[in-house]
């Protein structure tokens, strides 16, 4: 029988053969994306030990690596060796043969340190193998044993210079030959409080090793530290090594004579004094509580509430006002200091610091407006300098009634302010308008915001010129140099005239008298020269006297320095 050859159709076979073709590009696809499970775990044991995940890391432990080694150990194992290290990030390659990890450890001291580490698995319930973790896995190529050692060097600490060169602080000993007067401004070294313990050992400091404690030895603590150096171990072995690097000297803002000037202003008294360049912010010097214990700024703080009154056009400087020794708001009297009678013109009430006239005034502005005016000007901000109390003043909801809004308006109420607080507020109207934040260094790039228009402190820079000349602040004149200024007088038990409820009076407490000068903190805020300020000054004395009679006679002891 002939037999019979069929032909096969390509047609016919064709989807067959595209099937097989499929499957056997699928099983390629499929091969490549397979790894091994050993290389899953060390690769997410790496990422993260980079995220710094520790409790990751514990999770990813072999069953047996776990039964020897406690979440508390592992923690506690890498932290001193970060420390050790001086360990700022972890950088971590791809996984290499199935365990081997490419590795590089920044450090702040010995910089990039890089290194394979090799990794083991073992066995983990259910689950992908788990690392079998040794606390020789804290970097890499470390022998059975060996522990992480560093010696530190610190290098010498760099000098405080004030503006002109004059070493405020150097050498080991912190001298200067400007004695008690630098110290004072530069601060003091020593043992680190346990507060600053974590952020020093992050810096490769030792404990007990001579850190900033106040002052510029503070603020500018970690340029003046330099870098510290030294010897990085693995057991005897030496791994790395990185000389100490000095510090930057700080060429601070302190002028000498002002500074002296303010000290000598001080005369040993409770208080406090800030000098500052209107234009830039520097601060040119500090003294006594210039920048901590905020205390009612008494009628300095009127310069803020003239501002807020003329921004927001509650007065013209044309209106005029009874002349009186009181003004009733609440039914409630608010007296002028001393029982004075004044008013007038809005320039002359402002020269005689008239209650009367700037508590109506402060309640008319409302307390949204004040304390929006009074957060221009710094208050409630960081004052820019480390250490610095913030000077206060309280929500406008929390103010109260018209009552209060009028205490706060002239400086009483809960109002607070540092003299570094009131120089910044003397020196923005000095700088026709321009809040310039104070800064401890020379050259320092200024930031600064306008708080209001020229033509507005253009006004109030010529009331306070007529404090000096006309009103309260005379004994702050000079006689080659024009002076502006405004006094202040926190009167805070004598100025509102209010009787305390029967439930809190005490019937052995006696009522000091109007004239009783403990019952006054003293002020006075000023700039000089008049045409082109430069400097401002804010001086206080606590529970002194009132501002014309103590604080303008201090300001000038500090403005004479200065010219």
């Amino acid at each position: 029988m002939a037999r019979r050859h069929v032909i096969a159709s390509p047609k016919r076979f064709a989807p067959l053969a595209a099937s097989a073709a499929l499957a056997l590009v699928g099983g390629i696809v499929v091969g490549a994306r397979h790894e091994p499970p050993e290389k899953r775990t060390v690769e997410s044991f790496a990422k993260a030990w980079e995220r710094g995940d520790q409790r990751a890391m514990y999770a990813l432990l072999s069953d047996d690596a776990r039964r020897r080694t406690s979440y508390a150990r592992l923690e506690r194992t890498y932290k001193q060796a970060a420390e050790t290290l001086t360990l700022q990030k972890v950088r971590t390659g791809p996984v290499e043969q199935t365990n081997r990890i490419p590795i590089v450890l920044e450090t702040r001291i010995f910089g990039a340190l890089r290194g394979v580490l090799v990794l083991t698995t073992g066995e983990r319930k259910d689950q992908d193998p788990g690392i079998d973790w040794t606390a020789e896995l804290v970097y890499p190529g470390l022998h059975r044993g060996e522990k992480l050692k560093r010696e530190t060097t610190l290098p010498e600490r760099a000098s405080i210079l004030a503006r002109d060169g004059t070493p405020l602080a150097e050498g080991p000993d912190r001298l200067s030959d400007l004695g008690p007067l630098a110290s004072e401004i530069a601060g003091r070294i020593g043992p680190a409080p346990e507060d600053r313990l974590p952020e020093l050992a992050k810096r490769g400091v030792p404990d007990g090793s001579p850190v900033g404690l106040t002052g510029l030895e503070r603020q500018f603590d970690e340029r003046l530290s330099g870098s510290p150096g030294g010897v990085l171990y693995a057991g005897g072995r030496v791994l790395a090594r990185k000389a100490a690097i000095r510090g930057a000297d700080v060429k601070s803002s302190i002028d000498p004579k002002i500074q002296r000037g303010a000290v000598e202003a001080l005369a040993g008294r409770y208080g406090g004094i800030a000098v500052i360049a209107p234009k830039t912010g520097e601060v040119l010097a500090l003294a006594g509580i210039a920048t901590s214990a905020p205390q009612p700024p008494g009628s300095t703080f009127k310069i803020v509430t003239l501002a807020g009154v003329l921004e927001n056009k509650v007065a013209k400087r044309t209106d005029t006002y009874e002349v009186t020794d009181r003004t009733t708001i609440e039914g409630v009297d608010i007296q002028n200091a001393n029982g004075e009678y004044c008013g007038g013109s809005l320039r002359t009430s402002f020269a005689h610091s008239c209650n009367s006239v700037f508590a109506p005034l402060g309640a008319q502005l409302g307390a949204e407006k004040l304390v929006k005016t009074a957060e221009d000007f710094g208050f409630n901000q960081d004052p820019g300098i480390l250490g610095a109390a913030r000077s206060t003043i309280p929500a406008a909801n929390e103010i109260g009634d018209d009552l209060a809004v009028g205490s706060t308006a002239i400086g009483q109420g809960k109002v607070l302010a540092t003299p570094l607080q009131m120089a910044v507020v003397g020196a923005t109207v000095a700088a026709g308008g321009v809040k310039a934040t104070p800064t401890l260094l020379r050259g320092d790039d200024t930031q600064t915001t306008r708080v209001m228009s020229k033509g507005v402190a253009s006004t109030i820079k010529s009331y306070m010129r007529t404090v000096v000349t006309d009103g309260t602040g005379g004994a702050a004149a000079l006689p080659d140099v024009k002076v502006s200024g405004k006094t202040g007088t926190a009167e805070l038990r004598t100025t509102v005239k209010e009787e305390p409820p029967p439930e809190v009076t005490d019937p052995n407490a006696t009522t000091p008298p109007e004239d009783d000068t403990t019952d006054t903190d003293a002020w006075f805020v000023a700039f000089a020269p008049y045409k082109n300020p430069e400097i401002a000054v804010a001086a206080l004395f606590v529970a002194q006297g009132t501002g014309g009679d103590t604080a303008a006679p201090a300001a000038r002891v500090v403005l004479d320095a200065a010219f």
